[in-house]
């Protein structure tokens, strides 16, 4: 697994503030439930997760119960306001972690020798990845674009995320 950050520590803590939302958890029962959502990508360090747990707790985010030499952490009335004028950031984290643990899933599968034909990176089948890379390839060949072209590229992707998310457009 590739080491380093992979989230900023804001986005760290509303990722923590997040999994207390659905349930009390320890610290290290945190750790465990965002290595599980990732399928094994993200599992932060206990020296990232409990200094920011303490933030949280000083920002009244989040309330502590003692319980033995352990805490349990729930999300205080704070933390949920906080997250909840951040909750589209938190979705695309875990639309980021899910597409992730998806990803994982396949790279397993195909060194297990599973065939892989019907999905690939990260479930998707292999002609939407296809097109997913020929538009990045698209885009990378046009650099040079004038501000007018760029203004039309990018109301033709707007358009097609749109759709995309059912907004407007057949589904």
């Amino acid at each position: 697994m590739p080491r380093g950050r992979k989230f900023s520590a804001d986005d760290l803590q509303l990722l923590l503030l997040a999994l207390l939302e659905e349930e009390p958890r320890h610290g290290y029962e945190l750790i465990k439930a965002l290595q599980a959502r990732s399928n094994g990508f993200y599992s932060p360090s206990p020296g990232m997760v409990y200094p920011s747990l303490t933030y949280l707790e000083e920002l009244g985010h989040v309330t502590v119960e003692a319980e033995g030499n352990r805490k349990r952490y729930a999300l205080a009335d704070g933390g949920r306001e906080h997250l909840a004028a951040r909750r589209a950031r938190v979705d695309a984290m875990w639309a980021k972690l899910n597409h992730i643990a998806a990803k994982m899933d396949s790279v397993r599968r195909a060194f297990s020798g599973e065939d892989l034909s019907e999905a690939s990176e990260g479930g998707w089948l292999p002609e939407l990845a296809q097109a997913r890379r020929a538009l990045k390839t698209a885009l990378f060949r046009r650099h040079d674009l004038s501000a007018d072209e760029q203004r039309r590229i990018a109301a033709i992707l707007q358009r097609a995320a749109r759709e995309i998310e059912g907004e407007g457009g057949a589904r």
